[in-house]
C-alpha cells in the first residue's frame, strides 16, 4: 500500500548570522494509514525542523530544503512531491495533512473564542455551511475529543480553559480539516503527566476510529514506546537508529539510543 507520506534524502540548510548550518542531513521515512512513526531525540537534534520541512512551514529565504517529500493523501490521485511542486502543498496542508502544535497556550488566539477559531477551521473545509451548521459541527468535534459541556466551551476564551482542554481544542481544530495524516509536534510536552496520558489515549482512540496516520515528534521515550509503530532516533540532523519500536527500545544498536534509554528516570531502588 502506498504510504500517506514518503520522505527521502531530506536535507535542510539554515542561513544564520554565522553562516549556513545543515540542520537535517539526508533523512528518510514513511508513514502509512493507521501508523504512528516517531522522531525522538534531544533538543536541537532536528526533529521539529524535519517536521516543519515536511509541512513547508520553514521560513522562506532562511531555509533551503532539498530531497523528496511525497504525499499520497488522495487514494485516487498520483502521489505528488511537494518540493518539486510547491503549489500542491497548499492543497494538501490543512486538509490531507494537519499539524498539532506544541504549546496550546500560544497556538490559539487569546482574543477570540474557541467557537470562533474552531468555526474558522470548519469554514475553510466546508465554505458552504451556515453559521448554525458550523456551530453544530464544531460542538460535535469538541464532543469527539471529550471536551466536557461543548456547548458552553464554544463560547469560552482560551484563558478560561486548562492546558489539557486547550490541547483537545487544538486537536478538534486539526480534525476540522478531515486530514488523513497528523503531524504532532511534542503534543504533550507542555502538560502534566496525568493530562499527557489523557491526550495520548485520545490520539490513539482517534487513530483506531479513523485510521489516520501520525508523525509524532517527542523527546519522551515513554511516550514513543506507548504509541509508536516505528521509531527514528535523531541526533545532529541524522537518524542514528531506526526500526520497530520494540526492537529500538528493547535491543538498541546505537550507543546514543542506549544513553537515551538510560536517561529515563526510574523509581527502582528509590527509598520509601
Amino acid at each position: 500500500m502506498t504510504p500517506l507520506l514518503e520522505v527521502a534524502d531530506l536535507q535542510v540548510e539554515l542561513v544564520t548570522d554565522r553562516g549556513v548550518v545543515r540542520a537535517v542531513d539526508g533523512v528518510g521515512l514513511h508513514v502509512g494509514a493507521g501508523e504512528t512513526v516517531t522522531l525522538i531525540g534531544e533538543s536541537g537534534s532536528g526533529k521539529s525542523t524535519t517536521a516543519m520541512a515536511v509541512l513547508g512551514l520553514l521560513p522562506t529565504g532562511t531555509a533551503v530544503v532539498t530531497g523528496v517529500v511525497r504525499y499520497a493523501i488522495d487514494p485516487d490521485a498520483t502521489p505528488v512531491d511537494v518540493l518539486t511542486t510547491p503549489k500542491a502543498l497548499a492543497a494538501v496542508r490543512g486538509r490531507g495533512v494537519s499539524l498539532i502544535p506544541q504549546d496550546p497556550m500560544t497556538a490559539l488566539s487569546p482574543v477570540h473564542t474557541v467557537g470562533s477559531q474552531l468555526g474558522h477551521a470548519i469554514r475553510l473545509r466546508s465554505p458552504g455551511l451556515s453559521r448554525t451548521q458550523i456551530r453544530d459541527r464544531g460542538i460535535e468535534l469538541l464532543d469527539q475529543v471529550h471536551v466536557p459541556r461543548p456547548e458552553k466551551q464554544w463560547q469560552a476564551y482560551p484563558h478560561q480553559l486548562s492546558g489539557g482542554m486547550l490541547q483537545r481544542v487544538l486537536i478538534a481544530i486539526t480534525l476540522a480539516g478531515e486530514p488523513r495524516l497528523l503531524v504532532a509536534d511534542e503534543p504533550t510536552s507542555a502538560l502534566d503527566v496525568t493530562v499527557q496520558a489523557g491526550i495520548l489515549d485520545l490520539l490513539l482512540e482517534l487513530q483506531e476510529r479513523t485510521g489516520i496516520g501520525m508523525l509524532l515528534i517527542t523527546h519522551d521515550l515513554g511516550v514513543a514506546r506507548l504509541v509508536s509503530d516505528r521509531i527514528h532516533v535523531m541526533r545532529s540532523g541524522v537518524f542514528v537508529e531506526s526500526g520497530e519500536v520494540e526492537q529500538v527500545v528493547g535491543n538498541p544498536r546505537s550507543d546514543y539510543t542506549r544513553k537515551l534509554i538510560a536517561a529515563v528516570p526510574s523509581l527502582e531502588g528509590a527509598s520509601a
